[in-house]
């Protein structure tokens, strides 16, 4: 939301990057398009095709514990640490948008301790539940009630698979007419299922695997209740199953490092497979001819079922994060779906196992998408591609991610194919510790990026190719790179203004926790390193050192001429890019400064806080600290020319929003944005210091910040792990309010026209619609003071009468407001009393009751308080016109007889 000031500028959330995945369970529906994925205490329902976030379930306050969702789609269950587990019924929107509109059908408590995983059979009718304390449970999702309970496990229940077994046992004796009808059955799944509820001998082939952390297996027949095998070869904690039907087989992994294949018949092992990783999940693929696995090493891979012989090519390990915790396979698509623990999900193709001979080796499954369920916190951003379509990320982690900001519309396909807004595009790795800043030439084909393990590194974006790669490696600090800037203007060759992806950004410039400057050449590789694939020589210009404290800033001038420096001992440094020579030192921030810019070229001059305009032929700088202001800075002199303050918390990214071209009607003066620790965004007028909009979606700190100058678009990353995208509306709001300015303006000019005629019932709406209570009041006033009045009105004029029993409720409520507030003058308290008079006689009670629960009560109170207090007023005067009265006949009888008794006298005397 953003507030703004008179100076209609208005930005507005567009778009937004937000989470939707922090660990924990994920599951897929039956067609591979619903995505449910955990997020902290909540639950979110994501729509593969389009990326668009169809539901978003609140939690009661506990972490999510387990999740699972209906091959249909028709049902979510959540599980939590509160002992809670929810059952939701998924139901479609009636909105334009395609949401899901989740209804709560109950809640229940299914076991005494955490439930830690849960499974849902084929038909989605049964769910199975296990616990910390070694219970299993079977439940009917539609009714909600417990159909099983399987007791046998020592410790904590670590997996379950529904699987319909091929076997023929059954319990009980049969006539040949039972058997002839058993083997000819063809009834749905679902009576199926309402059969081994039921305790139907001819539901005995469905089964549950259950794993347990003691290793141990166990298979119970659903139909009898118990437990018919035992399986203990596993030494460590099972974490997965899987059933293949047509060859009637189960396979297990373990965290002991292996898989297992067993019989579904005899439950004697067929096949043991030495992963030599801990598994945690593990699967049929290939209609059984191979097995997958995935675990510790972040590696997936694939086995023939049939000899437990890997049929991958080695694989690297993965570093940090890479972990895989979850692989998910639905059969009817030709992709694995794996979950690591750094909360990126991986889609990888299997295409490539049709075809594929036992024998042979391939290399690792392909990756076809990428999806990070969250950014972590993100610590800088920047548009990259000359388009400005992608948005690089440095999200607190060793690689950069690329995110596309293309809108299109994902059209259906069987693999998902992640063209949508936000989606992973690629990950630049090659950093061995925290990406802390980023920097983008002029062209947005070179990305920088800076780490803290002391190195720089340079990217060539090819977006139109697909193709990121790495193109130099800049070592020489002896601590953590804190900031980086690369050149703004291409050299004066043709070649690299019209080719820039050959033609790399003639320099680049690094700053560091070493409290040294340097700067790197970039050279082109030479024709023998690019056939070798030689980097291009890497060595520093110069180094300087440049301030006593850690450096967290650097910015280029547009021509390339200077560069700044910003840094913890509270000073900016204006330096020479030729030479490396400081040309002047800015102190006036009482902490250390966080951020700073150039302003770009043709900047208008802008007026100091007790000068006038200061020229800008030198250059100004923006910056902003952690004593929470932002300074604009004169070259000219190095002064401070404005300093602006409004931040509640350190200022930790400014930059100048573009300038507008000449033709833009709105006629901006320059602006400035900065975002701080506050979670704010403000917009600045540069020229009076004063905010022109401040823009809040954020709950954490605000690291970065960026502008699109094509479309002004603001993009805001901090702490929350929300990227937030601010489309400029000014020109739509000054439009928007110049016409509701012209709409008022007629309108009140109508109103004025239907006084002056005499048009009671369009003067008294259009003055409740405009919100003129002067105006309705003097409208009220001329009928109550009507003389004569019209004969059977009860107001004065019967046509107001008539407008007054036709309103609306929200018209009428409007009017009892106004009439409130006027009842506490006694001088209209008057035309109140007649015009109420006419709203109580005229509405039945129940209309006037029916208008409760919108303010109505307080409305009557009101009027209630000082409608008393005026007949109070009333009758204490009515008291004291009866003691006038009273006086004045007294008098009168007084002078009468003073009268009398002095005519006695004279008529004495003569």
């Amino acid at each position: 939301m953003a507030s703004c000031n008179t100076m209609l500028t208005t930005f507005e959330p567009d778009r937004i990057i937000q989470p939707i995945y922090t660990g924990g369970d994920v599951a897929l529906d039956g067609e591979a398009r619903l995505l449910a994925t955990c997020l902290g205490e909540e639950a979110v329902l994501t729509d593969l095709e389009s990326g668009r976030t169809l539901a978003r379930l609140e939690g009661d306050g506990e972490v999510l514990t387990a999740l699972a969702i209906t091959p249909s789609a028709s049902h979510l269950i959540l599980c939590s640490r509160s002992l809670s587990m929810r059952i939701y019924s998924l139901q479609p929107s009636h909105h334009d948008l395609p949401t899901l509109a989740p209804t709560l059908l109950r809640t229940l408590k299914p076991h005494a301790t955490p439930v830690i995983t849960i499974a849902i059979d084929s038909t989605g009718t049964l769910l199975g539940t296990g616990s910390a304390d070694g219970v299993v449970k079977v439940w009917d999702i539609r009714g909600g009630f417990v159909t099983h309970t399987l007791r046998g496990h020592n410790g904590v229940i670590s997996a379950l698979h529904f699987f319909e077994s091929t076997a023929t046992e059954t319990t009980g004796e049969k006539t040949s007419k039972q058997k002839k009808k058993h083997r000819n059955d063809v009834g749905s799944e679902v009576d199926n299922m309402a059969g081994i509820i039921h305790g139907d001998t001819a539901t005995a082939r469905f089964r549950l695997a259950s794993g347990s952390e003691d290793g141990k297996i166990r298979i119970w027949d659903l139909s009898k209740r118990k437990s018919i095998a035992t399986l203990d070869s596993h030494v460590s904690v099972v974490r997965s199953f899987d059933f293949s039907a047509s060859l009637d087989i189960l396979v297990s992994a373990s965290r002991d490092k292996t898989a297992i294949i067993w019989d579904a018949q005899s439950w004697a092992i067929k096949r043991v497979i030495p992963v030599i990783e801990v598994v945690e999940s593990v699967g049929f693929v290939g209609n059984a001819a191979f097995v997958f696995t995935g675990g510790e090493f972040g590696r997936l891979r694939i086995w023939d079922s049939a000899t437990g012989r890997e049929i991958t090519e080695e694989q690297p390990k993965g570093g940090e994060g890479d972990e895989i915790q979850l692989v998910l396979h639905n059969p009817r698509t030709d992709f694995l779906l794996s979950v690591h623990a750094d909360q990126s999900l991986l889609f990888h193709s299997t295409s490539t196992l049709s075809g594929t001979s036992p024998s042979s080796k391939i290399e690792a499954l392909p990756l076809i998408r990428r999806i990070s369920g969250t950014h972590d916190e993100i610590i800088d951003l920047a548009f990259v591609t000359p388009e400005r379509s992608l948005l690089a990320l440095a999200t607190n982690s060793e690689s950069v991610r690329l995110v596309t900001l293309a809108v299109q519309d994902a059209e259906a396909s069987p693999v998902p194919s992640g063209t949508y807004f936000g989606a992973d595009v690629a990950l630049l790795r090659g950093h061995e510790d925290i990406i802390i800043c980023l920097a983008v030439d002029w062209s947005g084909c070179w990305l920088a990026t800076g780490a803290k393990d002391n190195t720089a590194r340079l990217w060539r974006i090819d977006h139109a190719r697909g193709s990121y790669e790495h193109y130099a490696t800049y070592t020489g600090h002896a601590e953590s790179l804190g900031a980086i800037a690369l050149a703004q203007q291409p050299s004066s060759s043709k070649p690299s203004i019209s080719d820039p992806l050959e033609n790399p950004p003639r320099f680049l410039l690094t700053g560091s926790q070493d409290k040294t400057v340097k700067r790197w050449n970039v050279g082109k590789p030479s024709k023998t390193d690019a056939k070798s694939g030689t980097q291009p020589l890497s060595r520093a210009t110069y180094t300087r050192k440049a301030h006593d404290k850690d450096i967290n800033a650097i910015s280029v001038s547009y021509d390339n001429a200077l560069f700044a420096s910003a840094s913890q001992d509270r000073t900016v440094k204006i330096w020479s890019v030729e030479d490396g020579e400081v040309q002047g030192i800015l102190r006036g921030h009482r902490r250390g400064v966080w951020s700073l810019m150039f302003a770009p070229k043709d900047t208008p001059a802008i007026s100091g806080d007790s000068t006038g305009p200061a020229s800008t032929r030198h250059g100004v700088v923006l910056t902003g600290g952690g004593d929470k202001t932002v300074k604009i800075w004169s070259l000219t002199d190095y002064s401070c020319l404005r300093t602006l303050e409004g931040h509640t918390n350190s200022v930790l990214k400014v930059l100048w929003m573009p300038l507008r071209p000449s033709e833009d009607t709105t006629r901006r003066p320059v602006q400035i944005a900065s975002a701080g620790g506050d979670g704010l965004v403000k917009i600045w007028d540069a020229n009076t210091g004063e905010p022109a909009c401040t823009l809040d979606n954020h709950t954490d700190r605000i690291w970065a910040l960026a502008v699109d100058p094509s479309t002004n678009t603001l993009v805001s990353g901090g702490g929350d792990s929300v990227v937030t995208f601010w489309k400029d509306t000014t020109a739509h709001t000054m439009a928007a309010t110049a016409a509701a300015s012209t709409a008022r303006v007629e309108q009140e000019q109508q109103l004025l026209n239907y006084m002056h005629a005499g048009s009671y019932r369009e003067a008294i709406v259009l003055a409740l619609t405009l919100h003129h209570p002067a105006r309705l009041l003097s409208l009220f006033q001329g009928v109550v003071d009507r003389s004569p009045p019209e004969e059977g009105s009860l107001s004065g004029v019967k046509a107001v009468d008539e407008v007054l029993m036709q309103l609306s409720d929200e018209q009428l409520l409007e009017l009892l407001r106004r009439l409130r507030d006027w009842n506490t003058n006694a001088r209209t308290a008057v035309v109140v009393q007649r015009i109420l008079n006419v709203i109580v006689r005229g509405y039945p009670s129940e209309r006037l009751v029916g208008l409760r629960g919108r303010g109505w009560r307080e409305v009557v109170d009101g009027l209630r308080a000082y409608t008393e207090r005026h007949y109070k007023r009333m009758v204490e005067l009515m008291d004291e016109s009866y003691l006038v009265e009273y006086t004045l006949r007294q008098m009168e009888e007084v002078a009468l007889v003073d009268g009398e008794n002095g005519l006695g006298e004279i008529a004495t005397v003569s």
